[in-house]
């Protein structure tokens, strides 16, 4: 059974930082995986992508996170990361990792990050 399970999320203060993980298994190994990468979901709005990596290619970030974010992977454990600094309340948002395969795409169930200003 494939599961994508996010944590790290929470309330932080605006200019604070946080570190969010997906724990994937189930799927084998995300270094198998054509994309990994992290989308977000304000509410009223609709979910977008924040970052991700391609096969092979050079993480690609949002243009409202460029600069703040980075995503990464730590293959030995099977984890996507994303590390955001610089908060603002406009990151305040539900985060969900995102796996595809050429078959088939993998959403986590999301945590949710609240940026106080």
């Amino acid at each position: 059974q494939v599961q994508l399970v996010e944590s790290g999320g929470g309330l932080v203060q605006a200019g604070g930082s946080l570190r969010l993980s997906c724990a994937a298994s189930g799927i084998g190994d995300i270094s198998s995986m054509y994309v990994v990468a992290w989308h977000r979901q304000a509410p009223g709005m609709q979910r977008e992508l924040v970052a991700k990596i391609l096969t092979g290619d050079t993480p690609m970030y949002a243009d409202s996170v460029k600069g703040r974010a980075t995503i990464s992977t730590d293959n030995a454990k099977n984890t996507i990361n994303l590390q955001m600094n610089s908060l603002k309340a406009g990151d305040t948002a539900v985060y969900y990792c995102f796996l595809y395969n050429l078959e088939k795409t993998y959403w986590g169930q999301g945590t949710q990050v609240t940026v106080s200003s």
